[in-house]
């Protein structure tokens, strides 16, 4: 999960705070300390980490809290308020073109990932908001550039505008703008050029493109895993090209936070997408109030069902939720929503959405290897029909049986069948959390 070094060590610290009757100047100091630790820790600017815990420590010690009911809870919604302030607020979402198609420039260093998430947004507004967007590769000094977005134009059935090596950024912006009139594409997308570093030759170049296309969107693509200096290059950025928003890629590896948390305050540009992954499908919108629920291990039930709604089948939704009701969960069903929970993101992250998953039994620490998900796959698909449906006649020659024609082991068939069990076991303590929490809204691998 984004943030988990930051997440645990807040989460620790709210929860010392958290069922306090009264809560003393002296209280909120130390939390704030741990507060400032955390998010140093996470790479977090400096400055930006003073303004903030200024800013909490002002309203915490405040009569809102002082005088409150639940103190503790008070000052817990107050860092919750204040740190979605520090991410942007609330979502910021692609300004349109009154007069189509929007032209939207796509710009970061080399090796943020711009081409590929150039590909993912365009696949976001064709699946989601239903439009027709055109690719555009200007990035004409990386030979592989316009490759990789045509091939990525294949991959998702979409048109790319090239005009190969030899003609200017500016000339392919100009003609491509023509094209996509033309053809009638609403949207246009413009890969350019990066560099390893920033340097007088790309800003000089991207000004001229920038003018040429007169996008209604400035997207800086930058690799969330680059910590402080991701902030640096946003700054440089957008103090020569005055971006509108950022996309932060590899947002699901192991990252600190620190750029989500700092960019918004350094540049005052929102960030306006996460990259989850490496699939074509792995971009999200980012909106600051659901990642600030997540980070303080509040969950993120919007999110959850938005996936599950994507993915789910709910008619088949409402059938296993009863099963797992009544603990008659099968192999098969499992197997029946294995691909769906594939479809939805790693296990483990869909886990952390859930209000309070940390404080169940042997749900906190749980991890999914997602390539062992295949060996699952094969050891279920070699039991037989009962064992599927009575896991428990399966006796140590069946397990033999089993892991022979699986082309496993004997101790992963034994794993499989204990973590069966305990999944069960687990989903039926999910089942009665989610409840009522939303009106028609099922648990996701129900």
């Amino acid at each position: 999960m984004a943030f988990e070094g930051l997440a645990n060590r807040l989460q620790n610290t709210m929860a010392k705070i958290r069922g306090k009757g009264k809560v003393s100047e002296a209280d909120v100091k130390e939390m704030m300390r741990e507060v400032r630790l955390a998010l140093l820790e996470a790479d977090v600017n400096y400055k930006v980490v003073k303004d903030f815990i200024k800013k909490v420590s002002e309203r915490a010690v405040g009569q809102e809290v002082m005088k409150s009911l639940t103190p503790g809870q008070q000052v817990i919604k107050v860092v919750k308020e204040e740190l979605t302030e520090l991410m942007g607020g609330e979502q910021s979402k692609i300004a349109v073109s009154k007069r189509p198609p929007t032209v939207i420039l796509m710009a970061g260093l080399q090796g943020a990932g711009k081409t590929t998430t150039t590909g993912k947004l365009a696949n976001y507004l064709r699946k989601k908001h239903n439009r027709n967007p055109l690719l555009v590769a200007a990035d004409i000094y990386r030979p592989a550039a316009i490759k990789q977005l045509e091939t990525l134009g294949k991959q998702l059935g979409m048109p790319v505008f090239s005009l190969g090596d030899k003609v200017s950024p500016v000339e392919i912006a100009k003609q491509a703008l023509e094209y996509a009139k033309n053809e009638h594409h609403d949207y246009v997308l413009i890969d350019t050029a990066g560099r390893l570093h920033i340097d007088e030759n790309l800003m000089d170049e991207l000004k001229q493109v920038k003018e040429a296309a007169n996008p209604d969107e400035i997207f800086l693509v930058v690799d969330a895993m680059t910590g402080q200096d991701a902030v640096n290059v946003a700054k440089s950025f957008h103090d020569e090209l005055g971006i509108t928003g950022v996309i932060l890629t590899k947002l699901d590896g192991d990252t600190r936070g620190g750029a989500a948390l700092s960019i918004r305050a350094a540049t005052g540009a929102p960030i306006k997408f996460a990259g989850m992954g490496e699939k074509l499908d792995a971009l999200e919108p980012f909106h600051p109030e659901r990642m600030a629920s997540r980070i303080l291990g509040m969950g993120d039930v919007l999110t959850l069902i938005e996936k599950a709604q994507e993915n789910v089948d709910q008619e088949k939704a409402k059938q296993l939720e009863e099963k797992m009701r009544t603990m008659s969960f099968t192999f098969d069903d499992f197997l029946e929503q294995l691909e769906q929970v594939r479809n939805m993101g790693p296990l483990d992250e869909l886990i952390s959405m859930l209000p309070g998953a940390g404080k169940i039994k042997g749900l906190k620490n749980i991890q999914v290897d997602e390539k062992q998900l295949s060996h699952v796959e094969a050891i279920i698909r070699s039991m037989t029909k009962e064992e599927k449906e009575k896991p428990e006649i399966i006796n140590a020659s069946r397990r033999k049986r089993i892991a022979k024609g699986s082309g496993t082991s004997v101790q992963e068939v034994n794993r499989l069948l204990k973590q069966f069990e305990e999944m069960k076991k687990m989903m039926k303590q999910m089942t009665s959390m989610t409840k009522g929490k939303r009106k028609g809204f099922k648990f996701p691998f129900m």
